[in-house]
């Protein structure tokens, strides 16, 4: 279903743009954190590219840092990981071609939640939740 709205002043907004209320202004940034889940059987490494698809919007994102992942079994962090494997959760920080409005998961489940695909296959390799 496709909505039309008419704005009063002239602005350029398409779609993956966010209309929001002034005293409820999303973050904008091309740095982001969030726990990620890891769903590929192939591992992926630092600086690795992939498309970030958040709400409508499509736009190309790098891993930059991987901060900690959980051991499923103790619940304990785990430092110094240098890659994920196919179901680890992990808090890392990507960082995307443009800068993304969004808020945090515990916020808003829409906008604080993207996924991750991969530029040569197209498969979704990883969900994440914006901390």
């Amino acid at each position: 279903m496709s909505v039309m709205l008419t704005l009063e002043d002239e602005i350029d907004i398409s779609r993956g743009d966010i209309i929001a209320k002034p005293n409820n202004q999303p973050q904008s940034d091309q740095d982001i954190d969030l726990m990620l889940c890891w769903m590929n059987q192939r591992p992926v490494n630092l600086n690795s590219k992939f498309f970030v698809r958040h709400t409508t919007k499509d736009v190309k994102g790098v891993l930059k840092e991987i901060q900690y992942k959980l051991d499923i079994s103790t619940l304990t962090r785990v430092d110094n990981v240098s890659e994920l494997q196919m179901n680890d959760i992990a808090r890392v920080r990507i960082h995307t071609a443009q800068p993304l409005f969004f808020d945090s998961y515990r916020k808003n489940r829409i906008t604080g939640s993207l996924i991750l695909v991969d530029q040569g296959t197209n498969e979704t390799v990883a969900a994440g939740m914006i901390v």
